[in-house]
């Protein structure tokens, strides 16, 4: 059958977009906030995080503890998360939930309490997730390698730095949300089994409210230094690569994809067979595709000994190198398998789908069909992956390296 998709925008901007999906009694929802890590003023790395968990801690006629009775009562399985560019606050249900549901989310987006007690609650959340890196090396290096990659203020961690999450206050973060959560920016989309008339007449209601004329306006710098080494006395160098690509917007993204698929795509990959299993080089290695809106790359991460950093380094560029010089129809076909086999299971997940209507809308101005991009996949081969690699040569690194012993990047 055809594929449907619903879409209303209400009077003050705000995009309503829906996608039915058949044989299924779930319902998933996602907002979609302007107030990402890369909207934020200068000094505050992390508030983007830190109000993730603020909002939840009371909100309309509720304190916290009811607030979280309701949201549990309904059977909800939530999530927030920050990006560069948003909040979203997602969550799934059982269908006949959804209409009360939104109206709890309502009051969580447009009347939270704020409460200045509870925003030190929060405050210690956030600054334990920053010192908590240390025991996670592999997410430290990465988060690292953005912040280098990207120019600032788009590699900003999402998460924060612990002097600005310091000098965050209630009144100024609270300022934040009043400028930042426009509504008319954000998108809100469903997935699953709906009534789209019904959410389009509960969420004029409810979000179809005036918005504030605050202009969101982002300065970009330069990106970070090529290569960077933190020094920490573990027994283990983490290392942390990352080289441009096409965004995806780009008509090469399919090829992009297929490329990292084939250097990362399981234990028959690249990267695994020649330097972990050949070279016995690493106990971890592994790449993956990484966009923004208007910035994309391909980042890797490889765990080793001191004494192996620099080979397991070398080896890693050789193969990015060795990449457009050899692709085989073998390695094409299960790049595309497993590119469809991971676009299928992610059709069939109401969550999934309604966090990847958001995210396509905002990042194409239009929701790609499932059958659209099957069909992109489809015309995957050895030659055009090859000839974008030409097109688009890996020479260019950033490199982060955490461990006792630097490396030659």
């Amino acid at each position: 059958m055809p594929e449907k998709l619903d879409k209303h925008t209400l009077n003050n901007g705000m995009v309503v977009l829906g996608e039915p999906m058949e044989n299924v009694a779930s319902a998933s929802f996602n907002f979609l906030l302007q107030c990402g890590a890369s909207t934020l003023p200068e000094g505050c790395c992390g508030a983007s995080n830190l109000i993730t968990d603020w909002l939840f801690r009371g909100a309309g006629k509720r304190d916290s503890r009811q607030l979280v009775d309701a949201l549990d009562g309904l059977g909800l399985h939530r999530n927030s998360n920050t990006t560069s560019s948003h909040i979203s606050l997602s969550a799934s249900m059982e269908a006949s939930n959804l209409s009360k549901a939104i109206d709890i989310y309502s009051d969580i987006i447009i009347s939270p309490l704020l409460d200045a007690r509870q925003f030190e609650l929060s405050k210690q959340l956030s600054l334990s997730e920053v010192m908590g890196l240390d025991d996670d090396p592999r997410t430290k290096v990465l988060l690292k390698l953005a912040e280098q990659f990207y120019p600032d203020p788009f590699g900003r961690p999402a998460v924060g730095r612990i002097e600005d999450l310091n000098n965050l206050t209630p009144a100024g973060t609270a300022e934040i949300l009043k400028e930042r959560f426009n509504l008319s920016k954000a998108i809100f989309s469903v997935a699953g089994k709906y009534d789209f008339d019904s959410v389009c007449a509960q969420m004029e209601k409810l979000f179809d409210l005036p918005q504030p004329a605050f202009p969101v306006k982002i300065k970009t710098k330069t990106s970070g230094s090529k290569y960077l080494h933190d020094q920490y006395e573990g027994a283990q160098v983490h290392i942390g690569l990352m080289t441009k690509t096409v965004p995806m917007s780009s008509p090469d993204y399919y090829n992009a994809m297929a490329a990292v698929s084939v250097l990362s795509g399981g234990m028959s990959s690249r990267l695994f067979t020649e330097v972990r299993e050949k070279r016995g080089l690493c106990y971890a290695v592994g790449a993956n595709y990484r966009s923004l809106k208007d910035y994309a790359g391909i980042s890797c991460y490889a765990g080793t000994t001191p004494d192996k950093a620099q080979e397991t380094f070398d080896v890693v560029i050789s193969e990015f190198d060795r990449l457009r010089k050899d692709i085989t129809q073998d390695e094409t076909q299960r790049a595309k398998v497993g590119l469809k086999s991971s676009l299928i299971m992610q059709s069939e997940s109401s969550s999934s789908r309604a966090g990847t209507i958001a995210s396509d809308y905002y990042l194409f101005g239009r929701v790609r069909p499932i059958e659209e991009v099957k069909e992109k996949l489809q015309q995957l081969t050895a030659d055009s992956i090859k000839n974008f690699l030409n097109n688009n040569k890996f020479e260019d690194y950033t490199v982060v390296t955490i461990g006792p012993k630097k490396i030659k990047a």
